[in-house]
């Protein structure tokens, strides 16, 4: 099993372990607590198998990977899987599991969790599949559920306030985009949209653009993440949007050791350098 990290130091004593679960894909990461190193993050991205469940896929992965090996004080899962956004007003736990089957139907093996997002006065509801969360539970005792986006919508989200332009950001990853905005201190839009290929996601994107009425000779898009197609995207982008950015992370985040680390998606990323 390949194992990444910030600085390819070995032998370290960790003490929280992060597995990061999507449709697609699956990783371990952790960061390193022994004296003297700048907190190096260790990520270990399993190959997951096609033909079985994901549950089955972490529950070999639970035996076989090295990271899982080791002794944690503390174990979060952040989980990749359709969101629904509920303001704070709206929301009630007894009813957040119907609303989101509503929403997202076809998902009767999964519990439904949520998160506050204090920031944007809203609360992410998502699934977990019940198999995977029992493979969890049964390995790891007080397990912390995420939804992968929080760290990418806190952090963005306080760079939206930078400057007085509106901003619509993109992030690609797991073969999709999630499209997002934000007026103040709420979500002015958020969706997610299938980014298989460039010119789709390239229609996303500006039909969102539009949809806001943004303007496109102030405002600006800011797309971050596995962009397909990167050149062609930023330059398609820029024939129709004065201000059209990619978003660096190793720039924006000062060159954290999290930035260098190959592979590591930018939620991961995100969380690492600004938590969740």
């Amino acid at each position: 099993m390949d194992v990444t990290t910030g600085n390819n130091s070995r032998g370290m004593t960790d003490r929280r372990l992060t597995i990061r679960v999507s449709r697609y894909s699956l990783s371990f990461s952790t960061v390193s607590m022994v004296t003297g190193n700048e907190n190096p993050v260790i990520f270990e991205p399993y190959t997951v198998k096609s033909g079985i469940s994901m549950a089955a896929n972490l529950r070999e992965a639970l035996k076989t990977a090295s990271l899982p090996a080791r002794d944690y004080g503390r174990v979060t899962v952040m989980i990749d899987s359709p969101v629904l956004l509920i303001p704070v007003g709206m929301f009630g736990e007894d009813s957040c599991a119907m609303l989101y089957a509503h929403s997202y139907p076809g998902n009767g093996n999964s519990v439904v969790l949520h998160n506050v997002l204090p920031e944007q006065n809203a609360v992410a509801a998502f699934a977990v599949n019940r198999d995977l969360k029992l493979v969890i539970d049964d390995r790891y005792r007080d397990a912390q559920f995420l939804c992968a986006m929080s760290p990418v919508w806190r952090y963005l989200h306080q760079r939206s306030f930078v400057g007085s332009r509106n901003k619509l950001f993109g992030y690609f990853h797991d073969r999709k985009v999630e499209v997002f905005g934000f007026c103040q201190n709420r979500f002015k839009y958020c969706n997610a949209f299938d980014a298989s290929h460039a010119q789709d996601a390239l229609y996303y994107l500006l039909h969102v653009w539009k949809q806001l009425m943004l303007k496109p000779e102030y405002d600006e898009m800011h797309i971050v993440g596995d962009i397909p197609e990167q050149e062609w995207m930023i330059e398609e982008l820029r024939r129709y949007l004065q201000r059209a950015y990619i978003i660096n992370p190793s720039g924006d985040f000062n060159r954290a050791s999290a930035t260098r680390v190959k592979g590591m998606p930018y939620d991961l990323v995100t969380y690492y350098v600004k938590g969740r």
